[in-house]
């Protein structure tokens, strides 16, 4: 009589499994991720949902606002119909709420820019990605030419408004008067804590390459007397001093931990005793795979910094530790973005 161990792993599988029985259904859903996102890409540099923005329309209509043939469009609007972002009745197309709300450019939130800068600079830097983990990016965010450096600029803007806006409804700022913003890319951070806290003046410190982006956007908001901004290197120039709060909102990912270590004790050097430090970002857990968004964000900075990478808020309590601060706490902002929150010692 044969005797079947059925503890005895299988090939591909766990004790007992048949490899066979096994979905090949998620890698799938995986590889093709990029044809989804692609074809949103698509689709809003078309014009779909601005086509729709003011009512729902046929597909002859639906082409002719946006210049396309028929079957052009009707292959991209029946794919966002298929994606959850337009509705269809008939032959009739509508935005869903999600595209009418951050698509259209009519309402509260914009995402437009931000899937402009996916479509031209991130979709095909990540081609790249197999090249950069093994020998580094062939190009770096420093080295934008200024049509780029401007889509790379709105395109964070517009990504990080819903974490922005979170912080400045949020954080305590009683008996502060002063914000450092460094690395404040075009100054929407500082934007949005000015018109929350009227009694707060900002300075922005940033590369040479985005301060003009920055002076502009601020006075498109009527905030060039509240916010001023000033260029530098923020790992090595000595940084405006006077302030009693201090910002770095996704800064931090753009460094290696020795280099962060030194950002932190150029700030700490920049404030006195007691002043606030918010460092907002994709923060992880000790194993740096959660949430999933920041390992997949690591292949972001993989292919477009030289040592950007993901941290953990243990790493930040240890940085932080050695360079005069002491940790307060971490909350959490919208989606996936939060903040680590500290006091100068």
């Amino acid at each position: 009589m044969t005797t079947v161990d059925n503890h005895r792993p299988g090939p591909d599988g766990p004790p007992g499994s048949d490899p066979e029985a096994v979905s090949p259904a998620r890698i799938l859903e995986l590889v093709s991720g990029f044809r989804a996102a692609k074809f949103l890409m698509a689709a809003s540099d078309l014009g779909v949902f601005e086509a729709l923005a003011d009512a729902p329309a046929p597909i002859e209509v639906l082409a002719a606002r946006t210049d396309l043939t028929r079957r052009a469009a009707r292959i991209v609007a029946d794919a966002m119909v298929a994606l959850g972002l337009l509705d269809r009745t008939g032959d009739t197309y509508r935005n869903s709420a999600a595209a009418a709300a951050y698509l259209t450019g009519t309402g509260s939130s914009d995402l437009r820019p931000f899937l402009r800068f996916s479509d031209r600079m991130s979709y095909p830097a990540w081609t790249d990605l197999a090249h950069a983990l093994r020998h580094g990016p062939t190009t770096q965010i420093t080295d934008l030419d200024p049509t780029l450096q401007k889509v790379f600029s709105e395109g964070v803007e517009a990504l990080n408004a819903g974490p922005a806006e979170a912080l400045a409804a949020s954080v305590d700022l009683a008996g502060r008067h002063r914000l450092l913003d460094v690395g404040g890319g075009t100054g929407s951070w500082s934007i949005r804590v000015a018109r929350a806290h009227p009694e707060v003046t900002a300075t922005v410190v940033e590369l040479p390459q985005v301060v003009d982006l920055a002076r502009r956007r601020i006075a498109e908001h009527g905030l060039a007397g509240r916010i001023g901004v000033v260029a530098g290197d923020i790992r090595t120039a000595d940084l405006p001093t006077g302030h009693d709060c201090a910002l770095l909102a996704n800064v931090v990912h753009c460094f290696s931990p020795a280099d962060n270590q030194l950002l932190l004790g150029n700030v700490r050097r920049a404030v006195g005793r007691g002043a606030l430090l918010l460092l907002a970002d994709i923060w992880t857990d000790p194993t740096h795979t959660e949430p999933v968004v920041a390992a997949l964000m690591a292949g972001e900075y993989a292919v477009n910094i030289a040592d950007g990478d993901v941290y953990s808020v243990v790493e930040a309590r240890a940085w932080l530790a050695g360079t005069g601060w002491r940790f307060v706490g971490h909350r959490d902002l919208t989606g996936t973005k939060s903040v680590v929150v500290a006091e100068a010692v």
